[in-house]
Order: structure tokens, then C-alpha cells, then sequence
């Protein structure tokens, strides 16, 4: 019975996961219809490849037995996520911003290149395990970390606007189906990492039950605060900063979640 409890826990965590890793697509939808980056930035898309293969890497079955479901999800994030950092190099806004995400994909390929190598030439058994699956917790903990920025935004606007409901929901039900899938597997690597992100995902939850009303309210009160003649110049930096956190938003996603999420 807990082996089938762990595999429908599993299946329901690859399902999810697949969704937030589908979820930077219409951000590269416009990146191709623009022909331009713009201001996004690629860091989000090749941490997260870095994590999946990491991840990946550590469900394998000589390496971690019998987490399989691991790699399957996280093989299909890597996949997904080497098309979002192809599509960036490709349409990057400049020179710098295109040499600055190859750099970093060929860092990502040399840590993941590093783990492997002396994870397969010089580990055997546990010591194989411990290695892959510390590298691939840090990482993951990395990753559900980075809504945080999203999440004090919220605080400081007291506004959701910038932290869809869906995807903070996704976020909580994925961390929650790996940690106690980590948990029937007896596997820390898998329940610690996850433990965080259903722990934050939780708590966007509840900002976002304390401060939906909240963006409506403030919205009528900004209004009527820039007629009463407040400094349009404060209205503008305002405004940028909001921009500047849909961005943030959109490639914490994926990784956010995706926001991201990670497994």
C-alpha cells in the first residue's frame, strides 16, 4: 500500500511539475514574436536546467534506486528548459546579454559535467547517493527560494497582482506530492528540499487570502492620490518597479516557479 501511495504521489508531482515548467511559455512567445529578450533576464531558465539535471541525475537507478519518477519529470524540465535557454540566446536584446547567458549555460554544463563525472569514477554506493543527492538539495532549496522576492513585493504593495493565485496554488501541490513522496521513500534529499517549497508555497497561499482584496482598494486610493497632486515622478518609479517585478515573476516561474519548484 505505500509503495502505491508513493507512485500516485509521484505521478501527481510529475503532472504538476509539468505545468509549472510549461508556464514560461507565454513569456517566450513574446520573446519570438518581439525577436528580443528586452529586459528578462536568462539566470531563472539555466538554474533551473541546472537543478533538473541535477535532479535527474540523482533519480537514476545506479545512483538512487528505485525514484525513478524523479527522473523522468526532471529529464523533461531539463529538456524544456534547454529550449527556453536556445530561445534566449537566440533572441537575446544584446551582444552582452547573449555572451552572459552562454556563459552561464556552459557553467551549468561544467557543474553538471563535475557532479556526474566523479559521482560515476570515484563514488560507489552511498557515497554516490550522498554526493548527487546534496548537490541536487542545494539547488532545489536555491530554487524554491527564489518567490521570495515576489513574495516581500506583496507585502510592500499589498497587492497580488504580481503572484497569480494558480501558480502559487501549483507551487504548494507540487512541493506537498514530492515531500511526501520523499517521506514514503524515506529519501531526505527529496522530502527537505520539497518540505521548503510547500512550506512557501503555503505562505503565498496566505498572502494571497490576506491581501486579494487588498490591490483593488489601493488601486482606487493610488488614483485619487495622483489627482490630489502626488509627484508623478513617484507614480513613474512605482510603476517601473512593478514592471520590473513581472519579469521577475514571470522567470521565477519556471522555474517558480516556477516558482520555481523543484524536485
Amino acid at each position: 500500500m505505500e509503495h502505491v501511495a508513493k507512485f500516485l504521489f509521484g505521478i501527481s508531482g510529475n503532472v504538476i511539475a509539468l505545468f509549472l515548467f510549461l508556464s514560461p511559455v507565454p513569456t517566450f512567445w513574446r520573446i519570438i514574436k518581439r525577436k528580443s529578450t528586452e529586459d528578462f533576464s536568462g539566470v531563472p531558465y539555466n538554474m533551473t536546467l541546472l537543478n533538473c539535471l541535477l535532479s535527474a541525475w540523482y533519480g537514476l537507478p545506479f545512483v538512487s534506486p528505485n525514484n525513478i519518477l524523479v527522473s523522468t519529470i526532471n529529464g523533461t524540465g531539463a529538456a524544456i528548459e534547454i529550449v527556453y535557454v536556445v530561445i534566449f540566446i537566440a533572441f537575446a536584446s544584446s551582444q552582452r546579454t547573449r555572451l552572459k547567458t552562454l556563459g552561464l549555460a556552459a557553467a551549468v554544463a561544467a557543474v553538471f559535467a563535475a557532479v556526474a563525472l566523479v559521482s560515476l569514477l570515484a563514488l560507489h554506493g552511498q557515497g554516490r547517493k550522498l554526493l548527487c543527492g546534496l548537490a541536487a538539495t542545494v539547488c532545489s532549496i536555491c530554487m524554491y527560494a527564489s518567490p521570495l522576492s515576489i513574495m516581500r513585493l506583496v507585502v510592500k504593495t499589498k497587492s497580488v497582482e504580481f503572484m497569480p493565485f494558480l501558480l502559487s496554488l501549483a507551487v504548494f501541490l507540487c512541493g506537498t506530492s514530492w515531500f511526501v513522496y520523499g517521506l514514503l521513500g524515506r529519501d531526505p534529499f527529496v522530502a527537505i528540499p520539497n518540505g521548503c517549497g510547500s512550506f512557501l508555497g503555503a505562505v503565498q497561499l496566505i498572502l494571497y487570502a490576506i491581501y486579494r482584496n487588498s490591490g483593488k482598494a489601493g488601486s482606487g486610493a493610488g488614483a485619487g492620490a495622483g489627482q490630489d497632486g502626488k509627484p508623478q515622478g513617484d507614480a513613474d518609479v512605482e510603476m517601473a518597479d512593478a514592471k520590473s517585478s513581472t519579469k521577475v515573476a514571470d522567470d521565477a516561474v519556471d522555474g517558480t516557479v516556477k516558482e520555481v519548484r523543484q524536485v
